[in-house]
């Protein structure tokens, strides 16, 4: 079935360069980068920062870099599946919500059918290219975290409990794992050490979100915690999971990790929990709490603890 179905450009064939072959061009380019939205791409490249620096320090160093692009190519192509197959499930309140109403299926740039088929692609390739170059256990985490991710978070997690943030930080988690079982098979403490830094950093990181777009989950009826609950008792969660990840980030250290690694999540530590705690401030004073300044802070902490990974690994 081809992809390039959605906009169809009619009368005849027109010469190379003419302005019908302009704009058909145009569409095609257009029908691309929708496609590529499917996948959520400024996702994939969040999931991926913890990747490789996981990879360098389950080998000691620098890993195979023919696996290494196996495994980026097999991860990105794993998100991007479920992110395709998240936005065919959710096209129903994508389309009432004003941050998802310029997807492509509200949009109906994509159809839903062709959104299916392109997630259920995605997976299938993506599996069988850890299956193929890595081994068992590695391709068993990668189509568990799929089917998890669309099966269990999106289908009945996010419509059904307030806890579907805590619970589906388990899939956004799971690249760490892969990558470690990528390279050694197994699953060390370190590796379920840095899945608990990632696993409580989504829950301010996210709640940061929830909280900018609490509207429209309500509009959408999605029973996000800011939605079911105060922004005080929300704030307060944020500081909670914030300290809860500089605790995971820092009992690392002594599973084998060096000074270098310690010294960098303790500051990067220290300027997170004091921009939470100034939130959960901000909120008591019943002023604008300007949650997206926390957001923001939360990629660049996880960013800069697994470059500090990866250094480690180095050293």
């Amino acid at each position: 079935m081809s992809m390039i179905t959605e906009r169809p450009v009619t009368g005849g064939a027109p010469a190379a360069g003419t302005p019908g072959e302009v704009t058909r061009r145009r569409d095609v380019a257009a029908l691309i980068r929708a496609y590529v939205a499917l996948t959520k791409p400024r996702i994939v490249e969040l999931l991926l920062i913890s990747t490789v620096p996981t990879m360098m320090l389950a080998a000691d160093g620098i890993p195979s870099l023919w696996l290494v692009g196996v495994v980026l190519v097999g991860g990105s192509l794993a998100a991007g599946a479920a992110n395709a197959l998240n936005c065919y499930i959710d096209r129903d309140i994508d389309q009432v919500m004003k941050r998802t109403k310029r997807r492509p299926l509200p949009t109906h740039t994509v159809a839903p059918r062709n959104a299916l088929v392109f997630g259920l692609v995605l997976a299938v390739v993506s599996v069988t290219l850890m299956a193929v170059f890595t081994n068992w256990l590695a391709t068993a985490l990668t189509l568990g975290a799929i089917a998890y991710y669309d099966l269990v978070y999106t289908l009945w997690l996010k419509r059904t409990t307030w806890q579907n943030t805590f619970w589906g930080g388990i899939c956004g988690s799971a690249p760490v794992l892969i990558g470690w079982a990528a390279v050694t098979g197994s699953l060390a403490p370190r590796a379920w050490g840095l899945f608990a830094v990632v696993f409580f950093w989504q829950l301010p990181h996210f709640y940061a979100l929830a909280i900018k777009f609490k509207d429209d989950y309500a509009r959408a009826g999605i029973p996000m915690l800011p939605v079911v609950a105060s922004i005080r008792r929300v704030t307060t969660e944020i500081v909670l999971y914030t300290w809860l990840t500089v605790a995971a980030s820092v009992l690392v250290w002594p599973l084998g990790m060096g000074p270098v690694y310690g010294l960098t999540v303790l500051a990067a530590g220290g300027m997170f929990v004091v921009e939470a705690h100034r939130l959960s401030q901000r909120a008591a004073r019943g002023g604008p709490v300007k949650p997206m300044r926390l957001f923001h802070w939360s990629i660049t902490y996880l960013t800069i603890v697994f470059a500090a990974v990866a250094v480690d690994a180095l050293l």
